[in-house]
């Protein structure tokens, strides 16, 4: 089964879900609900996590008597929907601004290594691009 809508195209709720269940691969109703921010009751989680394997975004099997749910979605895809979306918005489709946003975030934090390896990636696009 292959996702069919595009992850930034799913509700602020339902982002939030994936965004659990990526982080932990298999997930129950209850997890979700202990880790969503200000939470609906179980049953509204319930109805989410079923819209969701409805949009083929998540699948589920039974164990015992619980169902656990994982992402149908690869997290490669995820991750290029959401930067895809995070770009548009607020970067104006600018890698060079979207860049510079995150090194100046991070500009106490990051290593010299860290810079290194974005130097050398940056390197390769310059190459390919020939």
């Amino acid at each position: 089964m292959k996702y069919k809508e595009p992850y930034n195209q799913l509700s602020r709720r339902e982002r939030q879900i994936m965004d659990i269940v990526f982080a932990h691969k298999k997930v129950t109703a209850q997890q979700v609900m202990q880790l969503l921010p200000e939470p609906p009751g179980y049953s509204a989680v319930r109805a989410m996590l079923s819209r969701l394997v409805k949009k083929d975004c998540l699948s589920f099997h039974q164990q015992g008597a619980k169902y656990v749910y994982e992402a149908v979605m690869d997290t490669s895809e995820a991750k290029q929907s959401a930067l895809k979306n995070l770009m548009s918005t607020f970067f104006n489709d600018s890698p060079t601004a979207a860049v510079s946003a995150l090194i100046g975030m991070q500009k106490d934090d990051i290593s010299d290594e860290e810079l290194d390896a974005i130097l050398k990636q940056i390197k390769a696009a310059k190459k390919m691009g020939e």
